[in-house]
């Protein structure tokens, strides 16, 4: 498989799952007090919105990557 090709079919499928899942959370740990032997922490959950905008960009990338791997050929 070309190279082209390849990183078309990867932003294709990353595309998709922009689509899909619009967005990704993580959590992260915050100390909220710390005074002498007494520290408290709290999690902290944060939210990444992905754009539909981007999704569709590296769809479109990726289907132009493919069409010019192939007319190469």
């Amino acid at each position: 498989m070309k190279p082209a090709s390849l990183i078309g079919v990867i932003l294709i499928v990353g595309g998709a799952l922009v689509f899909i899942y619009q967005g990704f959370s993580y959590t992260s740990r915050e100390k909220v007090v710390d005074a002498g032997p007494i520290r408290i922490t709290a999690d902290r959950t944060r939210t990444v919105p992905l754009q539909p905008i981007l999704g569709a960009v590296a769809v479109l990338a990726g289907v132009g990557l493919l069409v010019a791997g192939s007319r190469k050929s």
